[in-house]
């Protein structure tokens, strides 16, 4: 028995705008995993710029108290 190809043109096209909306797809979904890895990124070092902040502050403070307790 011999194999034949029942697809014609039209599939062919049918395809093509198949992979096109694909494509048009995943370039959309990669541009907002984009964003958001930008978005996450400035989320991050604003956290690096807090922490550092408060252990600054935490140190002053246990600087402070050592202070107090030197004096008594």
């Amino acid at each position: 028995m011999e194999k034949t190809n029942d697809k014609g043109p039209n599939d062919l096209e049918e395809q093509i705008d198949m992979l096109t909306k694909q494509k048009e797809y995943m370039q959309k979904k990669c541009r907002e995993a984009g964003a958001a890895i930008l978005d996450l990124e400035f989320k991050v070092q604003t956290l690096v710029k807090d922490l550092d902040r408060v252990s600054e502050e935490r140190d002053n403070i246990k600087t402070m108290m050592k202070s107090d307790d030197d004096v008594r």
